[in-house]
């Protein structure tokens, strides 16, 4: 019995592959969309539930889809600002800024799309994004940020499971049976003694005469789907059905706190981009394709962590923000 899973062979970044134009059109770019039109639903659902109700104007379905047409146009410039200045080594985007959106290849000229988003990045564009619609629209920041957030997760979902069909940001080797081989993930020498012990654990045969294998990764991109999309929404929504009184801005600060902390602990069985390796770490020349030490903090972990202290900061901003509100209401009836 087979102790690991194999990559579905009939998966392809593309949707069409091998047809002409078809063959351009890729899971990922259409789990965008996905996540997308469900952030615009649980908007569209906000808005008929009365959140949006404000005493100087109505908001209208129109002004949701600006709002989160607003939010999508600046989270993907920041997703892509900061994949290609933050997490790219090679330095090409700092020489030539101009490619950072540009979606083909410098040499062959084939079109790749934009390959490489940062969620990070993308959570500061949208950020930056809402605030500015809101300032624009005069509407208050953190109760639109609110509606914002609610949606975000659910939506969030489809991009890992994005992930997840193009065979990228999978996980580190396990001997857990959920485990799962990637075509594209690292290969490494039979002869090695740590081989050995994970093919005996997991009772995998090597070809004849191979020299490499393919060993089983966590599908971390199911774990951050789970749990930094839909476990989140579940919190986040629980909170704003359970809560009625509440101060503006709670469930925006508690986004990043439940995103960060999901995030934080999974980036334990995810590996972290080869070549950047560990932004922290005990270990000289530290393994990246197994977790050696719950000390040693990949960039998503730093990030992460800052991202939770902002959702404290804010949190603490907003509960404050409306005791004085209500002791200013009360003092003038």
């Amino acid at each position: 019995m087979f102790l690991y899973i194999n990559y579905p062979s009939w998966i392809h970044p593309e949707i069409f592959p091998g047809l002409p134009i078809l063959g351009l059109v890729r899971w990922y770019g259409l789990m965008y969309i996905f996540a997308f039109a469900t952030a615009y639903f649980i908007l569209k659902r906000l808005l008929k539930e009365g959140f949006f109700t404000l005493e100087n104007r109505s908001i209208t379905e129109d002004d949701i889809f600006s709002y989160i047409s607003t939010g999508i146009v600046f989270l993907l410039i920041g997703a892509r600002i900061f994949s290609t200045l933050v997490y790219d080594t090679s330095g090409l985007y700092w020489r030539k800024p101009w490619l950072i959106f540009w979606p083909f290849d410098e040499v062959s000229h084939k079109f790749t799309g934009l390959a490489g988003m940062s969620y990070h990045g993308g959570f500061i564009g949208g950020l930056i994004g809402c605030i500015f619609w809101c300032k624009k629209n005069k509407v208050p920041v953190l109760k639109f940020m609110d509606a914002m957030v609610l949606a975000i997760p659910a939506g969030y979902t489809f991009g890992r499971l994005g992930n997840f069909l193009n065979g990228e940001l999978f996980g580190r080797i396990t001997t857990a049976p959920w485990g799962m081989v990637f075509p594209s993930a690292q290969r490494f020498s039979i002869s090695l003694n740590w081989v050995q012990v994970v093919l005996t654990k997991i009772n995998m045969s090597v070809p004849e005469g191979a020299k490499l294998v393919n060993l089983p990764r966590h599908p971390s991109q199911l774990y951050e789907a789970l749990f930094e999309g839909l476990v989140t929404f579940a919190i986040l929504w629980t909170v704003y059905k359970t809560k009625k009184k509440r101060a503006d801005g709670f469930i925006t600060a508690l986004y990043p706190i439940c995103y960060g902390v999901f995030r934080f602990v999974i980036e334990y069985f995810r590996e972290p981009d080869v070549d950047i390796g560990y932004r922290f770490s005990v270990q000289k020349g530290a393994l990246t394709y197994m977790n050696t030490s719950l000390l040693n903090l990949s960039t998503g972990q730093l990030l992460c962590a800052l991202m939770i202290l902002f959702g404290l900061g804010l949190m603490i901003f907003s509960l404050l923000s409306s005791k004085k509100q209500t002791a200013k209401s009360t003092k003038a009836e």
